[in-house]
């Protein structure tokens, strides 16, 4: 058990970024390049993190391949936002999407060339030339590694600079002041069970996103929603956590995800008429439709009964027109998927795919430089020394519904933007830290020291499976108000259920079984905020497709959601309409 006292071992940093995946690597490079002490904790080696598994591209008008404009990708993605989206964000985002990928490119990004030297790029599901009319080649890739080889530039990049990293450590919660300032984290040696709190001027928080909250996932397993979890418990809404992608393609089965890249090559998607269906939904983008809209598509398939397989569950992704030449060169991973996964080879047969929970468009509101801010009377306020970048965070670039390649750029751009404002605030010139408030450390430690003095309850296991079953039940890829009512209900009680966790032999609990049990505390934050944001959202928009309300209601409902963990309360907040630059993109309907 750990002593609540105040003997805990303390570190102090300009800056503590906890999270080492694209967002969290980026941005502590700009902060150890600028000379501040910076400290990156992560549950994984950082090469391990999440976006390691990125497939297919980062999206970039470059124009390689064709004219290409990045007018053209803020409009893409304001209409993939289904009008959710803010306007001011994605407009600084699509601007310096070139800039970022030279630059890393100059880092060492191996990209993948064309004959004359340029980044190759490939199409890409909702990316257009001049605003809707035709497909176009923005998503630069590294073959089918894109995420795998962005880590490993960005973390060799960090030693050269001298990052520290804290591997296998895992933060627990804020710590925060009585003026809400953040002044750092406590933190957990997850080898050694020790906790210590780790003092900052700044707090980043990079966390990844909580796709783990559903059965069927492309997530990792260490995607749990820890800073999501984190800022709910210091007091910090969270917003749009309704709007969550189906990708349109994980082995069915099997959750593992086969990149849009597939379609952008030239893959197809046959229902078991061997129809291309797609083009009966969507007859000018088809199979390159945004993802939302493809899910949906072959979700109608398989109801309607025209699925594949003994039990017409699933559609199948056809590439073996290809070639096996383009296959090796472009999609070598993908091919080695579907042997492991699906047990075909996509060199001769087609793989059987499945709408699969992928990524999540809300998270911790943020600006466009990557401070927190809350809402109060009206207005958003700055959370002094917090940032929230990459898929925890909801500038909100993504809206209702994220572009492939998007979610990349996001983490590059954003991590590059905090880094930049931190660096310009100087925090190394402050050389004092706040003194820490005794209240915000306590709570942290009692929590987790709750874990240990419990003598019976619940088994960790039993409560995330249980937490997994309900939304992935009550919480798909097309939803009923009914459905949702009933899985509000159901977390509400697991709710409670996670408050009585117990390990029932304590002289054989492992430090994994305690990081489980507090992930789950993360996890719940997650579940209560996205099924109770969903239930009271009365329209379809994006990935939220409610068939009690079919219709977008631009009205009621062209507004931000903000849920606060405390009560449960929901309240509004309009979308920022307005460019920093160019003229706004008004909603208009949405067709492919």
């Amino acid at each position: 058990m750990v002593a609540i006292n105040s003997s805990l071992p303390r570190r102090q940093f300009d800056a503590v970024v906890v999270g080492a995946g694209g967002a969290g690597m980026r941005c502590s490079l700009q902060l150890a390049q600028a000379g501040l002490k910076v400290a990156v904790l992560s549950k994984v080696f950082p090469t391990r993190s999440h976006t390691v598994a990125a497939q297919g591209g980062i999206g970039a008008s470059l124009g390689n391949m064709s004219e290409d404009n990045w007018y053209w990708h803020m409009y893409d993605t304001i209409k993939g936002s289904d009008w959710l989206g803010d306007q001011d964000a994605i407009e600084f985002m699509c601007r310096q999407a070139p800039e970022a990928v030279y630059e890393l490119e100059h880092f060492g990004m191996p990209f993948d060339r064309n004959a004359d030297g340029t980044i190759y790029q490939r199409p890409f599901g909702g990316h257009t030339a001049n605003f809707g009319e035709k497909p176009v080649q923005r998503a630069c890739a590294a073959a089918d590694r894109t995420g795998h080889a962005l880590l490993h530039t960005l973390y060799q990049r960090n030693v050269a600079a001298k990052t520290h990293f804290f591997v296998e450590w895992m933060a627990l919660d804020l710590i925060r002041n009585d003026a809400g300032d953040v002044l750092g984290v406590t933190a957990l040696e997850m080898e050694t069970g020790d906790i210590y709190i780790l003092e900052a001027k700044k707090t980043i928080l990079a966390t990844g996103g909580a796709g783990r909250i559903w059965a069927a996932s492309t997530n990792a397993f260490i995607n749990t929603g820890d800073g999501l979890g984190m800022a709910a418990r210091a007091g910090i809404c969270l917003q749009d956590m309704e709007f969550w992608q189906f990708h349109p393609t994980g082995v069915a089965g099997a959750g593992v995800l086969i990149t849009e890249g597939v379609r952008g090559e030239g893959g197809i998607l046959l229902n078991k008429d061997g129809e291309r269906f797609m083009e009966r939904y969507a007859p000018t983008l088809k199979d390159l439709a945004p993802r939302d809209f493809v899910s949906r598509s072959m979700d109608q398939e398989i109801k309607e009964g025209r699925g594949c397989g003994p039990d017409g569950n699933y559609v199948v992704l056809k590439l073996d027109h290809l070639g096996a030449d383009v296959i090796n060169k472009r999609l070598p991973s993908i091919r080695e998927i579907a042997i492991k996964f699906g047990n075909v080879d996509p060199i001769k047969e087609p793989i059987p795919v499945v709408p699969t929970i992928h990524y999540q468009m809300g998270g911790i509101p943020a600006n466009y430089h990557g401070q927190v801010v809350t809402w109060e009377n009206g207005e958003e306020k700055v959370v002094n020394g917090l940032y929230a970048i990459g898929e925890c965070a909801a500038v909100s670039v993504h809206g209702a519904n994220r572009l492939g390649t998007n979610s990349l750029l996001d983490l590059v751009i954003f991590g590059r933007a905090a880094g930049n404002h931190i660096v310009d605030s100087h925090p190394e010139k402050q050389r004092e830290h706040q003194p820490l408030a005794k209240e915000s450390v306590e709570a942290s430690l009692a929590r987790v020291n709750a874990l240990e003095t419990r003598t019976s309850g619940e088994k960790v296991q039993d409560v995330a499976n249980s937490i997994r079953v309900s939304m992935q039940q009550h919480c798909g890829v097309f939803r009923t108000l009914k459905l949702l009512n009933e899985g509000v209900g159901q977390i509400d009680e697991l709710a409670e259920q996670v408050k009585r966790i117990s390990f029932k032999d304590k002289s054989k609990v492992f430090n994994t079984a305690r990081v489980e049990a507090l992930e789950v505390e993360n996890m719940i934050e997650v579940a209560r905020a996205t099924i109770k944001s969903a239930a009271n959202r009365t329209e379809s928009r994006g990935a939220h497709a409610l068939n009690d309300h079919p219709e977008r209601d631009d009205e009621n409902w062209l507004k931000h959601t903000l849920w606060h963990s405390s009560d449960g309360r929901l309240e509004y907040k309009p979308v920022h309409m307005k460019p920093l630059t160019v003229e706004s993109f008004p909603p208009k309907a949405r067709t492919f």
